[in-house]
């Protein structure tokens, strides 16, 4: 039985979406890519391809055969042309849209997974959009009884390992993080890894390592409490429910190559300790992988680049690998619930 195709989303009309999406459809022979289509206008789809053929289809179940011949795309017309690196607050609906569509049908079972563009958050505010994310809504759209994990990873190559790690406070200001920080939020992410390690992942008996907030584990309290007065007792309650957690683990000797052979995630305290390393690692192949929905997706590790759409250097490899890791998790998903 042929597998189901994966959605991806049209993301932000006037970034370089049309670009990344095309040049993968390009490349999908060279990286053994799941059958995809994106909904989306078929003239902006067709913008991104640089004469390449689009294939419009109906619905899902027409997108293995359309696959071979063009980029399957299932059509959702903008309000108005997209302008390459101009936004327009006409199409932020429509931008919606493809999110909304994609869930539905990844719920109702006529896709594998979602695959998400990046969007424009600033246009999507100004015509009235109130969630603070693109993972917000996807909660809010799946119904996602408490609020998502954010898992980034960038993948082995050759000898050297790849790297995953989780966010347990996400978009705020530095200054903000240890007020935010608590033992429940630090229990509740390393739960949510270890549930998806295994499912997810395939990787059957996890590994996390728990990083500290403050430089040198804060010193024994020299250099700040938190790791005395949160971080250990969340990693005391994970190993009481058989979580195997270590930690708390000064962040300076986390990410290097040795480092990340001892663990399978690493659960970081706040944004730039997960995405310096991540990025430094492997910028051009960094995935967003949310934990805690009903649906599996994924989606590049980059944001909708105005600043250079439109002039054919878009890299597609965070696009790519954000497919693959899609398909590959549906598979172990539908692998792990058999058993």
């Amino acid at each position: 039985m042929a597998e189901l195709p994966i959605a991806v989303t049209m993301g932000e009309p006037a970034g370089i979406s049309a670009e990344i999406t095309a040049r993968a459809w390009a490349a999908r022979g060279q990286f053994d890519l799941p059958p995809f289509f994106v909904i989306g206008d078929p003239d902006w789809a067709a913008s991104g391809l640089a004469g390449l053929p689009v294939a419009e289809i109906t619905a899902p179940r027409d997108c293995e055969a359309a696959f071979a011949q063009g980029l399957p795309v299932l059509p959702l017309n903008l309000h108005e042309p997209a302008r390459p690196g101009t936004p327009s607050v006409a199409n932020a609906a429509v931008t919606l849209q493809s999110i909304d569509r994609a869930v539905q049908l990844a719920q109702s079972g006529d896709v594998a997974a979602i695959v998400t563009n990046p969007i424009q958050k600033s246009v999507l505010y100004d015509a009235g959009f109130r969630h603070p994310g693109h993972t917000e809504y996807l909660a809010h759209l799946t119904g996602a009884k408490s609020p998502p994990t954010m898992l980034l990873s960038c993948p082995d190559e050759g000898d050297r390992p790849g790297l995953r790690v989780a966010l347990v406070t996400v978009h705020l200001p530095l200054s903000q993080v240890p007020a935010n920080l608590s033992e429940a939020n630090i229990v509740a992410t390393a739960r949510a890894v270890a549930q998806a390690l295994p499912r997810d992942f395939g990787v059957t008996e996890p590994r996390l390592a728990i990083a500290a907030l403050n430089p040198h584990s804060g010193e024994a309290g020299a250099l700040g409490h938190e790791e005395l007065s949160i971080i250990a007792p969340a990693i005391a309650r994970l190993r009481a429910e058989g979580i195997n957690a270590a930690g708390p683990l000064p962040a300076d000797t986390l990410f290097h190559a040795a480092a990340r052979r001892n663990h399978d995630c690493v659960i970081c305290m706040y944004h730039d300790q997960a995405l310096i390393p991540l990025k430094t690692i492997d910028f051009a192949r960094g995935v967003n992988i949310t934990l805690g929905l009903d649906i599996v997706r994924t989606s590049p590790d980059h944001g909708v680049a105005l600043d250079i759409a439109g002039q054919g250097r878009a890299d597609p490899q965070s696009l790519i690998t954000a497919l693959i890791a899609a398909r590959d998790i549906a598979r172990n998903r539908v692998a792990y619930d058999a058993r």
